[in-house]
């Protein structure tokens, strides 16, 4: 395997923003990195014929984000469970009211 070379959005974004920390370049950097290489293993799988492994292993290591209806959900079972509900809560159930249609 050769070795991955690094995107140029990437390359342009570490050396031009200047509010980047080093620590963050890295990060971002590491991050990349890891990206590609599992796209090479999911390409690598689908070659070999492994389409379910490879869907599963993209499921598990890049798992979507909750919908805006889970977090919802999830912020008014927390509310109730402590008693209240505060404002990042109250604002995710309005974002999700928002979304639905208007009948």
């Amino acid at each position: 395997m050769t070795n991955p070379t690094p995107l140029p959005e990437l390359v342009r974004t570490l050396c031009n923003e200047a509010r980047l920390t080093w620590m963050e370049r890295l990060e971002l950097a590491y991050a990349a990195g890891a990206d590609q290489e599992l796209e090479a293993l999911l390409v690598w799988l689908r070659v070999k014929g492994f389409d379910n492994l490879a869907s599963d292993l993209l499921s598990a290591r890049r798992p979507k984000p909750p919908s805006l209806k889970q977090q919802a959900l999830c912020a008014l079972i927390d509310g109730i469970e402590r008693g209240g509900h505060d404002q990042s809560d109250i604002d995710t159930i309005r974002r999700a009211l928002e979304a639905l249609p208007d009948d």
